[in-house]
């Protein structure tokens, strides 16, 4: 049981109006459901971490959370005694370090957020609370932003002005129009018909006629729109040819009948691009850094340095060797000194 720290000798220093922000995005986060500021603060926690605890607290929202720029406004400890003031802070239930991801597509990044907390949480509270921010963040990202994609209302139609009367003209009269010329423009060999045409060129014991093609091409058409590429369906018909093929173009029927390729689904864009995959906030460890879910690092540290942080920097050390007895030591040297 932590004893109550009654000392006031440390308080934080007060608040520089120049204390750096981190870029938007980053920096400390306040967590909701925190109990009012009183003079009791942090009295639970060592001297070292209710000085920092103090100073934190009292920090804007999107300020860096930083050790260097932690360690430059608290002048009584540098950023090693700063870094194990957060990791204590951490597991006391104050603070968690995270990452989550911000964006969408290509243009996703991820950002580094600090959530403070001023009242004590346990790691069941924190899970449940990065759990919804997670869940937040989600909702945000893949909400539709109706605001740029709704079409601004047109404006009203300004009033026709009165038409002027203009004298009636005589027009000469219409020219009978020429009959269109039929297009010339024949449509091209599809893209099966040209598959089945160049399978001569790869391999000189599949060349087809122009009628062999043109019998085939209904077959290789229903390949294509299952889904497979041309490549696809050359490599299919061209693959572990025998030596000799007497009839190309029944080989190719058999071919075309036996391998059919299974119909692969079309993919639907509803909007026109693919959702990006969610992914959730994770929390870093505190110590150092290894990021993960919330429930795989309580207390916001990893598994190894929650056990050496278990073990504390006070543990006993290995216990020294038994003092080596210096009357037989003595004894034997004389003996030796004896026989020479």
């Amino acid at each position: 049981m932590a004893a109550r720290q009654t000392s006031s000798a440390l308080q934080p220093p007060a608040l520089s109006d120049a204390y750096p922000m981190a870029n938007p995005g980053y920096g400390k986060r306040v967590a909701p459901d925190q109990l009012p500021r009183a003079a009791s603060d942090f009295t639970l926690l060592p001297t070292r971490e209710r000085y920092v605890a103090g100073f934190i607290d009292h920090l804007p929202e999107g300020a860096s959370m930083s050790v260097k720029q932690l360690a430059k406004q608290l002048p009584l400890y540098g950023q090693q005694a700063i870094s194990s003031a957060l990791t204590a802070l951490s597991v006391a239930g104050h603070l968690r370090r995270v990452r989550c991801p911000v964006g969408a597509g290509e243009e996703t990044r991820w950002v580094f957020r600090t959530f403070w907390s001023r009242t004590a949480r346990d790691n069941e509270w924190w899970a449940t609370f990065l759990a919804t921010e997670t869940t937040t963040a989600q909702a945000t990202a893949e909400a539709p932003s109706l605001t740029p994609n709704t079409p601004a209302p047109a404006p009203a139609p300004a009033p026709a002005p009165a038409p002027t009367a203009v004298p009636q003209q005589r027009t000469p009269p219409p020219r009978p129009e020429a009959p269109l010329a039929p297009s010339t423009a024949e449509t091209g060999p599809s893209p099966a018909y040209l598959a089945l045409a160049r399978l001569g060129r790869a391999d000189h014991r599949l060349t087809l006629s122009a009628d062999d093609c043109a019998a085939l091409e209904p077959r290789a058409t229903q390949w294509l729109a299952r889904g497979v590429s041309v490549d696809y369906l050359t490599s299919a018909l061209t693959a572990g040819l025998p030596a000799a093929i007497d009839s190309p173009v029944g080989f190719l029927r058999h071919r075309l009948t036996t391998k059919t390729p299974p119909q692969l689904p079309t993919e639907k864009t509803g909007s026109g691009a693919t959702a990006p995959a969610a992914r959730s906030l994770l929390v870093e460890c505190t110590e150092c850094g290894t990021p993960g879910p919330p429930e795989a690092l309580p207390d916001g540290l990893c598994r190894p340095c929650r056990e050496t942080h278990s073990k504390g920097p006070g543990d006993p050390s290995p216990a020294p060797a038994a003092a080596p007895d210096i009357k037989a030591r003595m004894a034997n040297l004389r003996n030796l000194l004896r026989s020479v």
